[in-house]
């Protein structure tokens, strides 16, 4: 090999195992430098690693000369910190919309972002459980085509699936397509959905990205602009209990004031919020009416109660009444 082509893979090896093999806990001298690229059969000299650093410090990374022991250069700082990889990790790891072989993918991904000391914390932050999964491998491939089409100003066509009793999944509507606008894609409780417009109905709708199969980027443009145009997402997905269907209702609660965080935290800190005694306070907000929003209230028990409107407080004791119709006698 060329000794000009050795010296241009030199410094490139020296990119590599500053970002791979040291940390301000692990950095490595002039001399373990010039062994390791002696292992790729790459001779170097001490006065040309030093040369080498700089050239790597004027590009941008921040290497530092580690004085006392264990003493030699590291990489101090990078596109990442080990906390925010941490964090990514969790994101991934507890994500329900990817599938355990996807998880394990990116999470690999993500451990080649820092060193293979740090790689090994990232390793042990991940716990082995029965953590729920998605089975079907292609959810990555749609989140991607779906957004190409959001970003292509087209529609898409689709069908959808449900599970059945025997665990198997079946296409709604007996395999007829769905076809709608999609605008915006939201996380909720570990599932993506799509959020876009029924081309049949005109309705805003959402749908789980994982129940989606053969998706197409049809030549129609998307309709539906102006409804998006101040389409707030967030409220959206507080508003819609589990992203399950349901029509909008303004319903007034009345709750104890130590539930003020679970209000918070389900429908967003914008949310008004009056007192009404020392031990209570109303808050009034849109919700999308459904099991699982009855399912929601009756798991905060007494300390809530639906003030208004009267047909939602008739269908929420309808529910209960039904509920407890299961253990009677």
């Amino acid at each position: 090999m060329p000794k000009s082509f050795q010296q241009k893979l030199k410094i490139l090896y020296l990119m590599r195992v500053f970002s791979e093999k040291t940390d301000e806990a692990h950095p490595m001298s002039v001399k373990d430098l010039i062994s390791y690229l002696e292992s790729l059969g790459i001779h170097a000299e001490r006065k040309t690693i030093y040369d080498d650093i700089e050239t790597l410090r004027v590009f941008g990374m921040d290497i530092v000369n580690r004085r006392e022991r264990p003493a030699g250069f590291y990489l101090a700082s990078r596109e990442f910190e080990t906390a925010e990889l941490k964090l990514l990790v969790d994101a991934v790891q507890f994500s329900r919309f990817l599938t355990s072989g996807k998880s394990r993918q990116l999470i690999q991904k993500l451990e080649h972002l820092t060193s293979i000391y740090q790689a090994k914390d990232l390793q042990r932050q991940v716990i082995v459980q029965n953590q729920v999964k998605n089975t079907n491998e292609s959810i990555y491939y749609n989140v991607d085509e779906i957004h190409r089409a959001i970003s292509e100003n087209r529609q898409i066509s689709f069908q959808y699936t449900e599970w059945t009793v025997s665990k198997e999944r079946h296409l709604k509507k007996n395999g007829e397509r769905y076809q709608i606008s999609p605008w915006q894609m939201v996380w909720q409780d570990g599932n993506y959905y799509l959020v876009g417009v029924d081309e049949k109905s005109g309705i805003v709708k959402h749908y789980r990205v994982d129940k989606m199969l053969k998706i197409v980027i049809e030549k129609e443009f998307r309709n539906g602009a102006i409804l998006f145009e101040k389409f707030d997402s967030a409220k959206f997905a507080s508003g819609t209990f589990g992203m399950f269907g349901g029509r909008e209702e303004n319903i007034s609660l009345e709750f104890e004031n130590h539930l003020v965080g679970v209000m918070i935290d389900r429908f967003g800190q914008d949310i008004m919020i009056m007192a009404k005694d020392n031990e209570h306070s109303v808050t009034r907000v849109q919700v999308s009416v459904s099991s699982q929003f009855y399912g929601w209230l009756a798991a905060l028990g007494n300390d809530v109660k639906v003030l208004s409107p009267e047909n939602v407080r008739k269908e929420y004791r309808d529910f209960l009444k039904k509920a407890l119709e299961n253990y009677e006698g």
